[in-house]
Parts: structure tokens; sequence; C-alpha cells
């Protein structure tokens, strides 16, 4: 845990003094925000129905934008080499750039969300512990598979398209489950139904930081 700790200190730390991620994540976020909501007619009932959707391919694209450049400071600045040599377990190294998406995901989800409910009208504090349940987890499933295939997107030349084209196809489970959880939330459906999705997204963050655990280490070799 404390190698955890020193290298997300040292991620942290380099965020903090430019503040790239952070802001290009706010920034797209805000945007979508301010968009829908001019897209839509004042009062519409078609409003609660889109909701979850459009909260959902907020976060997921400015996750992929602050995902994507966990991995280019390291190679970038020549410091891969640096950390690879360093006396610690490969996976270790995934656990911290791991730690260090969701953290700033979370951050980022956590202010656009009061300003979705401002815009969109939606009530989000009676049910909050439920909203807070199903972003956190879904949160992890994106990070999860994100900072695998950052690791190798990293290396290639196309590395802000492949990203996406990698994660998207793997993450749909994760986004399906989401964005119905998050609607049952909205509807005021039974917390039997919101757990159900949960539940799915739960087993898939599992499955997903197993098969992450057994491959990371030849990935980041390659």
């Amino acid at each position: 845990m404390s190698k955890i700790a020193a290298i997300l200190w040292k991620d942290l730390l380099s965020e903090f003094r430019s503040k790239e991620m952070v802001i290009s994540m706010m920034v797209f976020s805000l945007m979508v925000a301010v968009i829908f909501n001019f897209s839509f007619p004042p009062g519409s009932e078609f409003i609660k129905d889109a909701a979850s959707g459009i909260l959902w391919m907020t976060f997921i694209f400015a996750s992929l934008l602050g995902m994507g450049r966990s991995f280019v400071y390291e190679v970038d600045k020549g410091c891969m080499q640096g950390l690879m040599l360093a006396p610690v377990d490969r996976i270790v190294i995934y656990v911290a750039k791991l730690l260090l998406n969701l953290i700033f995901i979370l951050i980022v989800e956590s202010i656009t969300l009061p300003l979705f409910s401002i815009f969109f009208k939606l009530d989000i504090w009676t049910d909050l512990g439920a909203i807070a349940l199903v972003i956190f987890v879904s949160s992890l499933g994106f990070a999860v598979i994100g900072t695998l295939f950052s690791a190798i997107a990293v290396n290639t030349k196309t590395r802000e398209v492949m990203l996406p084209i990698l994660h998207f196809p793997i993450s749909i489970p994760v986004i399906i489950c989401a964005v119905q959880a998050t609607s049952a939330i909205f509807q005021g459906e039974a917390w039997s139904v919101i757990w159900g999705w949960t539940r799915l997204i739960i087993m898939f963050d599992v499955v997903f930081f197993i098969v992450a655990f057994w491959t990371f280490e030849f990935i980041i070799e390659e």
C-alpha cells in the first residue's frame, strides 16, 4: 500500500501543478450540460427519459479525456522506464493509476451532477445514496477498463483515438446498466430494480479487475 500511495501521490502532485486533466474533463462536461439544456423545450417530459443517457454520455467522454492522459505523462517525460525499473510489482503501477483515474472521474462527476440537476430540473437529493452508489461502481468499471487500455493506447501513434475504440466495446455492459439504474432512480422505481442493475456492474468490475491483474504486466512490458 505504501508503494501504491507513493506513485499515486506523485501523479496527484503532477496533476495539481498542471491541472490539465481536471480542466479538460470539467470544460467538456459543462459544455455538454449547457448544450443539451438548450436542446429541449422548457418543461419537456422527454427530458426525464433522456436525462440518464445524456448524463452518462457526459461522464463517459469526460472520463476518456482524463484516462487518456494517465500514462501520457510517463511516456512523454521518459518516466515509464523508471517506473518499470522500480522495485515494485507491475500491478502496483496499475492500481496507482486506477486510483488516480477514479479520483479525478469522481471529482468531475460530483461537480457535474448538481449542475445537471439544476439544468434538467432533476431531484437527485431524495435518492442521493442510490445515485452515489451507481456512479461510484460505474466509474470504477470505467477506470478499471480505461486504465488497462490507456497503457496499450499510449504507445500507438493514434493514442487519442485508440483508447475510445478499445474502451467502448468492452464497457457497453457497464454503460447499459448505469443508464438503466440511473433512469430507474429518476423515475422512482423500487430499490430491487436499481440493485439488480447495480449488482451487474459490480460483477463486471470484479471480473475485469481480475483480467487486468493477470494481463497488465505483459501489456506494460510490450
